[in-house]
């Protein structure tokens, strides 16, 4: 097995890429440093070729966000993109339907189901539709091939619309080693918050909970890192909220910056509706900085309530920020334990663990 070929919506380089997007990174990088011949197809990205080479691997990026998945399909059916020896298939919402006709060895990768999120992301009968074809229509061709999860939240979860138990298996996420303890905390109290802004990661209901807080901490600070389609609607929210003095809106930023300002704040949150793995958590708590976020199934693979974190449900999520802000002692635990978690979440041994789960239907 030496020729790999990887289906995913989106790529790395692609304007909206998030956590799916750096996973797949992460494991194809390690696979082509191995000697393995590694392909990836998705979707066009604004502002990049349609075909290039990152990271020892080939990516081929071309139709649009819909006409992906059957440009794809008969692409491989048709060994266009050339032979393979196995395939991974990355289903983010909508899936590739590859038990239907790939016949190489296969594995499913699925981070999270969409479930609640499809509401946000399309109009109403067509959310219905994703939903049904997530966890009613899709399901069954599934049930009898590998399906890998970064989270025992996830398999559970999968488990529940109908996947076989011992068909579903958690690789847990790896963390770059580069988040790493160092600098100093800001004198004030602070929280960051990492991710797309999309209506999934629900800023607004983030935004409200930190206002709560500062109630009881009137110097909070708040520093939003990422962009999105809601930018535009966090930025009027803001306005709104006349909370321009204590909120920045960072838009990206880079590897160097990130990891200097996770080390720097208090905390970081998440108010997020749905994760698979809440990895801007994992990298903060990487550098010594605990969380606070919501309480769902992606946040407790990332965060070990009352341990490496505080998880809440959305109406106590002000007051949970609040308690780690003002309890030093708390803060200084959480801090420690989560660094020691995520010291061993390596991305070599996420990469190994995917692999070695492709070896097992090739064998």
């Amino acid at each position: 097995m030496r020729r790999i070929h990887t289906l995913a919506w989106r790529d790395l380089d692609d304007p909206d890429a998030g956590g799916s997007e750096v996973h797949a990174d992460e494991f194809m990088r390690r696979w082509s440093d191995a000697g393995l011949d590694v392909l990836h197809r998705t979707s066009a990205a604004l502002g990049q070729p349609a075909e290039s080479e990152r990271n020892g691997y080939r990516v081929i990026r071309r139709g649009s966000r819909y006409s992906v998945f059957p440009r794809t399909i008969v692409s491989e059916m048709t060994r266009r993109m050339g032979p393979y020896d196995a395939l991974v298939e990355i289903w983010n919402g909508v899936p590739w339907m590859s038990p239907v006709w790939c016949r190489k060895p296969r594995i499913t990768f699925l981070h999270h189901v969409h479930g609640p999120m499809w509401d946000q992301i399309l109009p109403g009968p067509l959310a219905a539709f994703g939903r049904a074809l997530e966890t009613k229509l899709a399901p069954p061709f599934y049930k009898r091939a590998l399906t890998v999860t970064p989270s025992d939240a996830t398999r559970e979860e999968l488990i529940e619309i109908g996947f076989r138990p011992e068909k579903v298996v958690a690789v847990p996420n790896g963390t770059d080693p580069r988040f790493s303890p160092g600098g100093s905390k800001t004198e004030q109290p602070s929280i960051i918050a990492v991710a797309r802004l999309a209506p999934v990661k629900r800023f607004g209901l983030l935004l409200d909970a930190v206002a709560a807080a500062r109630r009881s901490v009137p110097d909070l600070t708040l520093t939003i890192v990422g962009d999105g389609p809601s930018a535009d609607e966090l930025r009027r929210k803001v306005a709104e909220m006349g909370a321009a003095s204590w909120v920045t809106l960072a838009g990206r930023v880079d590897h160097d910056d990130l990891v200097d300002m996770y080390r720097s704040a208090w905390i970081v949150a998440s108010a997020s509706l749905a994760e698979g793995w809440g990895l801007s958590l994992t990298e903060a708590a990487g550098c010594g900085t605990p969380a606070v976020a919501t309480d769902i199934r992606g946040h407790r693979s990332s965060v070990v309530d009352g341990v490496t974190g505080i998880l809440a449900v959305p109406d106590d999520l002000g007051a949970a920020i609040a308690r780690v802000l003002t309890d030093h002692d708390l803060r200084a635990t959480l801090a420690t334990a989560a660094q020691q978690r995520v010291e061993a979440m390596t991305w070599d041994a996420t990469a190994a663990g995917v692999l070695r789960q492709l070896h097992r239907v090739a064998v």
